[in-house]
């Protein structure tokens, strides 16, 4: 594939705690004549990673908070249509996952869209290895290993971790799951530029071949409805479901035949991607929006929705109609659909895996802070999959920077405060975390 006059990007992917930062710093601070555009994407309500980002002034870019499986694309469309406005800016774009994301649908980005495929080129993808902990990884995690067969380029780090013996077995067992990626061996990420950059490596029809699906999106709604309308008023009826809100999107649907309907699929991603519309009770809904339907306690709102005039429109809901007993009612009954279509994604959230965001002002007791965090290590040092985030320690002018994976941690101090400040933000990703006991147990440290 000729790559003249787009712009290259690389997807930077790797499980929790292997080394992306690390690596994306050694970018960014590398001689290599490049002006990179960063995109990355936290999970978690804090954003962290944007502050471990060196030299990120305009250049880095936020993608939503989320599942990444199912609104990356929206999201990405969105950040990259921006980027080509400022196309003077940059000549080489890094996709920076987090660590729970299966990189395939951020690369079905670059083949899927019309407007992106014309702009950028998928160059390569380059997964980071941890090497202490891949193998409990692998045995865990879906997401882990479809990074790892996704893979470009493979970057085995952290090999101070273990023996040369234990490598070369890692290793030789990384090479059974993806036989076509280079790998490299590393310590804190450190590794020529070249070898992760301009890698022209992506091959879309080798991939096709170890996974036919590829191509096939995966959309954050699973349900849709077509209706034939006549003028006058509507009230879409939802009742108790599995979530307190449901996002829905009502849009005119045109056309309603195969490609017609991935069309507004499509559609659909984008304004998914946006900010939804908050919708009060007895508000009209528009016909082409986003909205964030906040369900009353007893499980059922109400929404009116008015037609001047015959339409057809199409309902896109992020669950099924019959977990929610979605109904369009009329004065004298209920509209039927008369299209329906399942969205079921291919992928399975792992429920089990959340994040807890602290964010509190103050300075804390540098002895208090390491018996805390010492005591939730050894109890729960298993289950924390990642920890990172800014201390303000009592008494030391710069921020502390803290990173770890499972019951490995490190704290160094960074920047002074100055005259920006000083609070603390903390994130943890993993299993069983119980965030009102590290809430109080972080807030018992602080003076």
């Amino acid at each position: 594939m000729s790559i003249q006059g787009k712009v290259p990007v690389s997807i930077l992917t790797g499980f929790l705690g292997s080394g992306k930062t690390t690596l994306l710093n050694r970018i960014l601070s590398g001689n290599h004549g490049k002006r990179i555009a960063v995109i990355e994407n936290e999970f978690g309500a804090i954003n962290i990673d944007h502050g471990l980002v060196i030299n990120a002034d305009e250049e880095v870019f936020e993608m939503s908070n989320g599942c990444l499986c199912c609104t990356v694309r929206g999201d990405l469309i969105r950040v990259l249509g921006n980027l080509i406005k400022r196309r003077d800016k940059f000549d080489y774009v890094l996709v920076e996952t987090t660590g729970l994301a299966d990189p395939g649908p951020v690369a079905q980005t670059f083949f899927m869209d019309d407007d992106i495929r014309r702009e950028f080129v998928l160059d390569g993808i380059v997964t980071l290895v941890d090497a202490g902990h891949i193998d409990k990884q692998l045995g865990n995690s879906k997401e882990a290993e479809e990074q790892v067969a996704f893979a470009d380029v493979i970057l085995l780090n952290k090999t101070d971790l273990l023996s040369a013996a234990d490598l070369d077995l890692l290793e030789g067992r990384i090479k059974g799951m993806n036989k076509m990626a280079r790998v490299y061996r590393s310590r804190h990420a450190d590794i020529p530029v070249e070898r992760v950059l301009d890698l022209r490596a992506f091959d879309l029809d080798e991939t096709l071949s170890r996974r036919p699906t590829f191509l096939e999106p995966e959309y954050p709604f699973e349900w849709s409805g077509i209706y034939e309308l006549a003028a006058g008023t509507y009230t879409l009826s939802l009742g108790e479901g599995p979530d307190p809100s449901m996002s829905l999107v009502v849009l005119p649907a045109d056309k309603t035949d195969e490609p017609g309907m991935f069309d507004l699929a499509e559609r659909c991603v984008r304004l998914y991607a946006q900010d939804a519309e908050a919708v009060l009770d007895g508000e009209a809904l528009g016909t082409e929006t986003h909205l964030r339907l906040q369900l009353q306690e007893d499980g059922r709102k109400s929404f009116s929705l008015l037609l001047d005039s015959p339409a057809r429109l199409a309902l896109f809901a992020q669950h099924t109609a019959e977990e929610f007993d979605l109904r369009l009612l009329t004065e004298d009954g209920h509209a039927v659909p008369c299209q329906e279509r399942l969205w079921v994604a291919q992928h399975e959230h792992d429920a089990e895996v959340t994040s807890v965001s602290i964010e509190m002002p103050g300075d804390a007791d540098d002895t208090l802070m390491n018996s805390w965090l010492g005591t939730l290590l050894r109890e729960q040092g298993e289950d924390i999959f990642r920890m990172k985030g800014f201390i303000s320690i009592a008494g030391e002018p710069r921020r502390i920077v803290f990173q770890g994976v499972h019951m490995l941690f490190d704290a160094q101090a960074d920047r002074p405060w100055g005259s920006e400040e000083r609070k603390n933000q903390l994130v943890f990703i993993g299993r069983n975390l119980d965030e009102q006991a590290m809430r109080r147990g972080f807030e018992a440290c602080l003076v």
